[in-house]
């Protein structure tokens, strides 16, 4: 089976064009993405054919789950669709079928003739069943319209964890502290895992160095801390937005780069960063 390595801001994935064999996703996406006896990567996203869109991309987490969107995983399949097919000019804009829904995707010229991809993610969503989220399991809550701020007690330190939807569950913990600092790795699978979030939910560490400027780590559901996290950092800048902390356009620092996102408070996220190939091979399936 022939594979495209990818990455964006360090967020990498195994990039396949699947052809008509029937295959376990799920148990491949375990296989590929192990770092020591597989390819090595954080998913494995699918380039399938779409009766709506240009293209439909399904993404696989490293430990088989499937997602119903990723930032960086979207930009990089659609690097990989417009470097393959040559369809589309840089003018142009991408149709992409996600499981959250349709998104429009453009290519960016950089300064420094590097090419970027911008995605509108969609609007935030901020309803329970939307996120989806139990609150009757929080500690406290507060009601920030539209958003809720539910905190979780751990390890005894209280998190107030902004919830956010951007078509996958997101929960974001602000801090006046640098977020190298703080124990992600320990307390990640709690919230990742945590009750409230009856299909899990990504977990964002968060400190606001500026009007215009962010630092965050983020811990996915699915796949452990990653460099980056394209559709966490969406959720970031609309939860510092509607708390008041940043202006409508933000550079979201990870630890694998940086991601400039777009939202004026209403309306849908635009996102955008690079997405660069890596390597291409053949993955012996017996």
């Amino acid at each position: 089976m022939l594979f495209t390595k990818m990455q964006g801001t360090g967020n990498d994935f195994v990039v396949i064009e699947p052809d008509s064999k029937t295959r376990d996703w799920a148990k491949m996406a375990i296989a590929v993405c192990d770092r020591h006896y597989g390819i090595g990567a954080d998913g494995i996203l699918l380039l399938l054919p779409s009766k709506s869109a240009d293209f439909h991309m399904r993404i696989f987490n490293s430990d088989g789950s499937e997602a119903e969107i990723c930032g960086n995983g979207l930009r990089c399949l659609v690097n990989y669709f417009v470097a393959k097919t040559g369809a589309k000019s840089p003018r142009n804009e991408i149709v992409v079928e996600t499981m959250a829904g349709i998104r429009k995707a453009w290519l960016v010229q950089n300064t420094d003739n590097s090419t970027s991809v911008k995605l509108s993610m969609g609007k935030p969503r901020f309803a329970d069943d939307e996120i989806p989220v139990t609150l009757e399991g929080c500690e406290a809550r507060i009601v920030r319209k539209p958003m809720t701020i539910c905190t979780l007690r751990m390890e005894r330190r209280d998190l107030p964890l902004a919830l956010v939807s951007m078509g996958n569950p997101h929960a974001v913990y602000f801090t006046d502290k640098p977020v190298a600092n703080f124990p992600l790795c320990r307390l990640g699978p709690k919230v990742e895992h945590h009750h409230i979030f009856p299909e899990g939910a990504n977990f964002e560490v968060v400190r606001v160095r500026s009007r215009k400027q962010i630092d965050a780590r983020v811990w996915e559901r699915g796949a452990g801390e990653t460099l980056a996290c394209g559709s966490g950092a969406c959720a970031i800048t609309v939860a510092a937005h509607l708390n008041g902390y940043v202006d409508d356009k933000v550079a979201v620092n990870l630890p694998g780069g940086t991601l400039q996102i777009e939202w004026p408070g209403d309306g849908e996220v635009f996102l955008t960063g690079p997405a660069e190939f890596v390597f291409t091979g053949e993955w012996n399936e017996n």
